[in-house]
């Protein structure tokens, strides 16, 4: 097994930078996303030797730093690892042209990006499953929000302009009768740690983060609590899951050996299972694996980073109000146009 190590540890505030890329998983700028496709597309086409080379690989996965790798690391220690060749990256974008030049197989990214990879390479990917439903949550210094409808006339620190986190968060307001536009003040910032500092200092007493950074800011800032669960309010406003994280997978590589890609997918669930029932266990890989500095802060946020393994109809259903919500946003958060059937992956 292969696994690029490009992540060192660093100190307590540095960790929680990096945490904050595991929860930025869902907030890839969609313009960003859609450039970058396009760029992989323009500029690297597959060729017969990168699709004959990968028939005779070993399944070559990647995976972000970040829940979603979270779920992959007990196959990455299992027996059976020999039998993938695992890589870890720090952002999507150095992901993408590797998946269109057929130098990957599969890899674990934003839901959104699976979209506008299928999109832009005329359907030559898929979604095997949903890894990761909703990392983010509305946390608050204080004690006057315990329902959407107390955040009318308020003040909302968040990252993710012109990315999922918005649209996410303007969608649940929407849906609760609140104009995103005139009864609240969105402030956008570049990084979840930069919203933190707002709140830190008493600039702001609002901010909607991801996990698992927000398990380490809990520890930071006296005070601070997890006012509203933003899984839990997409759920009761649209009726499906929010969904983070998802499996690609090029069709190509599930054509050329049906069998091994499925029990690709058997072990995943298995990882995922102990991922969720051997917390400890898990959150020691995690730092083995560098997927987090550090195996307590793993252990702690693990719990709250909804790491799922999810196919099937309840995968589509999820995914399809997902992508309807993105869409009527922007429809380049997509990739232009709503997945057809075959985006998903049947087995």
């Amino acid at each position: 097994m292969k696994l690029k190590r490009v992540f060192a540890a660093v100190t307590a505030f540095a960790m929680c930078a990096a945490l904050a890329g595991c929860g930025a998983e869902a907030a890839v700028s969609e313009s960003a996303a859609e450039s970058a496709v396009e760029s992989a597309v323009e500029a690297a086409p597959e060729t017969e030797e990168t699709a004959d080379a990968a028939a005779e690989a070993a399944l070559r996965i990647a995976g972000l730093k970040g829940p979603t790798t979270m779920g992959l690391v007990n196959l990455m220690s299992d027996e059976v690892a020999s039998s993938y060749d695992f890589t870890m990256y720090g952002a999507a974008d150095e992901i993408v042209p590797l998946l269109v030049k057929g130098e990957l197989d599969a890899a674990a990214v934003p839901a959104n990006l699976a979209a506008t990879l299928y999109n832009k390479t005329n359907g030559a990917v898929e979604v095997a499953c949903i890894n990761t439903l909703g990392v983010l949550y509305i946390v608050e210094n204080g004690d006057t929000v315990n329902s959407v409808e107390d955040l009318k006339g308020q003040t909302i620190v968040t990252t993710g302009k012109g990315a999922t986190p918005e649209y996410v968060l303007r969608y649940v307001l929407s849906e609760n009768g609140i104009d995103p536009d005139k009864d609240v003040t969105l402030e956008y910032t570049s990084e979840a740690t930069e919203a933190l500092s707002k709140v830190q200092a008493g600039e702001a007493t609002i901010a909607m983060l991801p996990q698992p950074f927000v398990t380490s800011a809990l520890s930071q800032v006296e005070g601070l609590r997890v006012a509203l669960d933003m899984n839990e309010e997409w759920q009761k406003v649209a009726g499906s899951k929010l969904v983070t994280g998802v499996l690609v997978v090029r069709k190509d590589a599930v054509e050329n050996d049906p069998e091994a890609f499925a029990a690709f997918m058997d072990g995943y669930k298995a990882s995922v299972e102990a991922a969720n029932n051997d917390v400890e266990g898990t959150a020691a890989l995690c730092e083995q694996y560098g997927v987090v500095a550090k195996a307590a802060l793993a252990q702690k946020a693990l719990p709250q980073c909804n790491i799922v393994f999810e196919t099937g109809d309840e995968m589509k259903n999820d995914l399809a109000t997902y992508f309807n919500v993105l869409y009527a946003a922007d429809p380049a958060s997509v990739g232009g146009s709503l997945p057809a059937d075959d985006f998903y992956y049947v087995g």
